[in-house]
C-alpha cells in the first residue's frame, strides 16, 4: 500500500482533478475503487476513520449465497451471491475459503425433502454439486456434544468464510497497484457544488487538521449506514435502516465445531450460526434496529449476550457456556435499504440500491459477497452522470485482471521458516516473500512464529505497521490483524513486544505509546467485551439473521 504521506501529497495538488472521488473505505468503497482503477480511471478514496472501521470489519465473516434469501424467494440475490462466492474462491484462495455448513433438521425446521430441494437449487445456482444428508448418528460423530434431542440429522453443504477486514485491504492494495490513491482518517466535510451539480468535496485530514478542496467529475457516496448523512446535502430523503448484528467468540476448547451450523433459536425459532473462525468459535448473529449514534462504535448489549449464549447452550448443553467464557464480542451495523413495510428487521431485503443526485452517486445496502457486482452497478450510474469519454471508460471492459496472480509458493516460504506460509500468501500475495526475507536479513526469524494459536505473527505486525497506513493501535490489532479479537483481554500479553515494534516502525515514543495503549484499552472494554448484565435492559424482541 502506498505511503500515506505520499498519498496525501497527491490529494493536495492544486492542479489535480480526479475522474472519481469515493467516500467510504469499507468493502463497497474498496470495490468501486478497484473496478474504476481496472478501467483506467484516475480515482481517489477517502475514509474518515480507518479502512473497514465500520461494518466491513464487524460482519459474520461469511462469503455466502444466503440460503435464507433463496427460501424467501429472492432468487436473483442468491444467484449473484453464489456466483460471486465461486469467483472469489478462485481469485483469492486462502483469503476466501470454502467451509462446511450443516443445516440442522430439528423439530421446527422445514421437512427434509424441502431442504433437499432447496440445497439442490442452491448448488445449481452456484454451478457445483456439494450437498448430502447426514443421519443423526453420522452427525453425532462429526459434531460431538450436539443435542441429540433437538435434531434428526442434517444436510451438509458448503459456503465460504473470510477475514473481512483483510479482504478490504487486499482489494485496496490491488486498486493501488493499478494507480488508485486512498487515504484513511480523512473526513469529507461537505460537497462542492457547481452549476452542473457536485464538482468535488472538501475534506480534512484529521491527523494534521489540514483541509483541502478536491475536484472531481463525480463523487460516490459509499458510506454504508452513514449514506443518508452525505446524501442529505443534496436530497432530504431517508432510505437507510441501520440494523445491528452482534457476535460472541469463545475458545474452540470450550465449544468445538468442524463447520458452520445453521440452527433455529429455541426462544423464537430464528436462524443463527455457530461456526469456526480464526481457530476459535463464533456464535451469531442478532438482527436489531440500531438506534444509537452511528459515530459511536456499535457494541453488543447484555440482552444479546444472553440470547446468543442460550442458543449455544441449547445446541450443546454439555458445554454450559457462560459469559466468563467469552473472549471477545463485536457488533456491526448493516445498511439495510428500508422498504417501509416490514416491522421485522430480519425480513428486510439485503439488496443494494444506487441513487444519483446532482452528480452525487450514493450506494448502500447489499452483501459483502456481492461487492464486485455492486461496484459495476455504481460505475454504470456514474457513466450516466458524466460526459464522454469518461462515461465510456466507466462501462468499458476492465483493462486489468481483478487480482494479480500469486506466483510465490507456500514451499518457498516454508523453506525460509515461514510456518504461516499459506496465511501470509492469502494476506499479502507475492509480497509475503519480501516480508519473510526481511525477517531473515534482520535476524528476526522468531517473529515468523505464530502468536499463540492464531494465524498471525509479529512479522505480520511489523509488515502492516510499515506499509498499511496504520495510525492507531486498534488499526493494527482489530483490522490489519484480528489479534485483539482472538486473544484474551484484547491481546494484552502482546503489548510489551508491540511497544518495541511500534517504536521501530512508526517512531512512537513513550508518550505516544501510552496514549495509544489507553485509547485501545478503552475501545476494547467499551466495544469488544461483554457488558454488565442488567435486568432492566432485557428485551424479548431479538431477531437473528441467517
Amino acid at each position: 500500500m502506498l505511503n500515506r504521506s505520499e498519498s496525501w501529497r497527491q490529494v493536495c495538488r492544486a492542479d489535480q482533478v480526479w475522474d472519481l472521488v469515493i467516500v467510504g473505505g469499507g468493502i463497497t468503497g474498496a470495490g468501486v475503487l478497484l473496478e474504476a482503477a481496472r478501467r483506467g480511471l484516475k480515482v481517489l478514496l477517502l475514509e474518515q476513520q480507518d479502512y473497514a472501521w465500520g461494518t466491513s470489519s464487524r460482519s459474520s465473516k461469511m462469503v455466502h449465497g444466503g440460503l435464507r434469501y433463496l427460501a424467501q424467494g429472492d432468487f436473483s440475490l442468491t444467484r449473484d451471491s453464489l456466483q460471486e462466492r465461486e469467483f472469489l474462491l478462485e481469485v483469492m484462495p486462502g483469503l476466501v475459503e470454502r467451509m462446511s455448513y450443516y443445516y440442522i433438521l430439528g423439530p421446527k425446521a422445514p421437512p427434509r425433502i424441502a431442504v433437499k430441494l432447496l440445497l439442490r437449487l442452491y448448488d445449481w445456482l452456484a454451478g457445483i454439486t456439494n450437498h448430502w444428508y447426514l443421519s443423526a448418528d453420522q452427525l453425532a460423530l462429526e459434531l460431538p456434544g450436539l443435542n441429540r434431542m433437538a435434531h434428526n440429522g442434517a444436510y451438509h453443504y458448503t459456503d465460504a468464510i473470510t477475514d473481512d477486514s483483510r479482504l478490504v485491504l487486499r482489494v485496496l492494495e490491488e486498486a493501488q497497484r493499478l494507480g488508485a490513491v486512498c487515504v484513511n482518517y480523512c473526513k469529507v466535510d461537505r460537497l462542492i457544488m457547481g452549476d452542473e451539480g457536485v464538482q468535488g468535496v472538501q475534506a480534512t485530514d484529521s491527523t494534521r487538521s489540514h483541509t483541502v478542496t478536491i475536484k472531481s467529475a463525480a463523487v460516490v457516496n459509499a458510506t454504508g449506514a452513514w449514506a443518508d448523512r452525505l446524501r442529505n446535502q443534496v436530497n432530504p430523503e431517508q432510505r437507510i435502516r441501520p440494523q445491528r448484528g452482534s457476535h460472541i467468540l469463545v475458545s474452540s476448547k470450550r465449544l468445538r465445531v468442524t463447520g458452520a451450523l445453521t440452527l433455529m433459536h429455541p426462544d423464537d425459532g430464528r436462524y443463527h450460526f455457530i461456526y469456526p473462525w480464526g481457530g476459535k468459535t463464533v456464535i451469531g448473529t442478532t438482527d436489531l434496529d440500531h438506534k444509537d449514534d452511528l459515530d459511536i462504535e456499535a457494541h453488543i448489549t447484555a440482552t444479546e449476550v444472553d440470547y446468543l449464549l442460550r442458543a449455544a447452550n441449547s445446541a450443546f448443553p454439555t458445554a454450559q457456556l457462560r459469559e466468563a467464557d467469552i473472549i471477545s464480542t463485536w457488533a456491526g451495523v448493516r445498511p439495510i435499504i428500508s422498504t417501509g413495510k416490514s416491522k421485522d428487521p430480519s425480513k428486510e431485503r439485503r439488496d443494494h440500491a444506487v441513487w444519483q443526485d446532482k452528480g452525487l452517486i450514493t450506494v448502500s445496502g447489499g452483501k459483502l459477497t456481492t461487492f464486485r457486482l455492486i461496484a459495476e452497478d455504481v460505475l454504470a450510474v456514474v457513466a450516466r452522470a458524466v460526459s464522454a469519454p469518461l462515461a465510456d471508460r466507466c462501462t468499458a471492459e476492465p483493462l486489468a485482471p481483478f487480482a494479480k496472480s500469486v506466483t510465490v509458493t507456500p514451499m518457498e516460504l516454508l523453506e525460509l521458516g515461514g510456518e504461516l506460509a499459506q496465511d501470509y500468501l492469502s494476506r499479502y500475495g507475492d509480497a509475503a516473500l519480501e516480508m519473510v526475507r526481511d525477517a531473515h536479513l534482520n535476524d528476526r526469524t522468531d517473529e515468523l512464529l505464530p502468536i499463540s494459536d492464531t494465524p498471525y505473527s509479529f512479522a505480520d505486525c511489523r509488515w502492516t505497521l510499515r506499509g498499511e497506513q496504520v495510525h492507531h493501535l486498534d488499526d493494527l490489532l482489530l483490522r490489519r490483524t484480528t489479534l485483539g479479537l482472538l486473544l484474551p483481554h484484547g491481546g494484552e500479553a502482546l503489548f510489551e513486544t508491540l511497544r518495541d515494534i511500534c517504536g521501530e516502525e512508526l517512531g512512537w515514543g513513550d508518550g505516544v505509546w501510552q496514549a495509544e495503549l489507553a485509547r485501545y484499552r478503552d475501545i476494547i472494554q467499551r466495544f469488544y467485551s461483554t457488558p454488565q448484565f442488567t435486568g432492566a435492559e432485557k428485551n424479548p424482541g431479538i431477531a437473528s439473521n441467517a
